[in-house]
């Protein structure tokens, strides 16, 4: 069933994700970083980073469009609370705009977590202070929010061009976004590539749950059609 493969590709990855994250702790680690801060995979890093170099002119370009990936949560969050006036009980909001909730709240979790215990600091000082660096907040926001953008409108969308247009827009935004700050210099790449692990192995897992709960509510409309029947 298509629900148990995302679940176990979405799961997968998040393992995949916790070696990468041990892997760069131990592997190769050398004082590389700004004021002495270290770095695993130190030669790939270090390479990558003097390759592109720092643009920072970039860098505020995607972070100010960070703000876009936040305006489809705010979006969906008022969808959600429409329906939750209209129909009076949280349970009866779409299962799938609960559970995109539940998946936001476990995005910004993650991202708090790593916060809080950095694995590594950026390769360039913002304003004059260290912050932590893995995995990129911003690549992780908009690979994890974009895709959810796509499944809601492919649920909801009445008319295919619309459908079609939104998702090339959505595709060609999150690939501008990571590109641009793939090559602005202020993360190590291993950075980008962590955030990539983990945003596709949460939204397959998202994707995953929602199509359980579509199973489960059309076996229980399809049981109920039959007793109706039978009545």
């Amino acid at each position: 069933m298509k629900w148990k493969k995302d679940m176990i590709a979405g799961l997968g990855l998040l393992a995949v994700f916790a070696v990468w994250t041990i892997l760069i702790r131990f592997v190769d680690v050398k004082a590389a970083g700004p004021v002495g801060t270290s770095v695993g995979f130190a030669y790939f890093n270090v390479w990558f980073h003097q390759l592109t170099g720092v643009h920072m002119t970039l860098y505020t370009i995607t972070d100010w469009l960070g703000l876009v990936p936040v305006t489809v949560c705010v979006c969906f969050g008022v969808i959600g609370f429409i329906q939750l006036i209209k129909r009076r009980k949280l349970f009866r909001v779409d299962t799938d705009i609960l559970l995109l909730g539940v998946y936001y709240v476990l995005v910004i979790l993650g991202y708090l977590i790593f916060e809080m215990i950095p694995v590594n600091y950026r390769p360039v000082l913002i304003d004059g202070y260290l912050e932590a660096s893995y995995p990129s907040s911003t690549t992780l926001l908009t690979l994890s929010v974009m895709p959810t953008f796509v499944f809601q409108i492919s649920r909801r969308a009445r008319y295919p061009l619309i459908r079609k247009a939104l998702s090339a827009a959505a595709a060609a935004f999150s690939a501008f976004m990571v590109i641009g700050r793939l090559i602005s210099g202020v993360h190590w790449v291993t950075d980008i590539i962590g955030s990539v692990i983990l945003s596709t192995g949460l939204f397959l897992l998202y994707r995953s749950a929602v199509s359980a709960a579509d199973k489960k509510t059309n076996e229980e409309y399809t049981w109920n059609s039959v007793k109706n029947c039978r009545n």
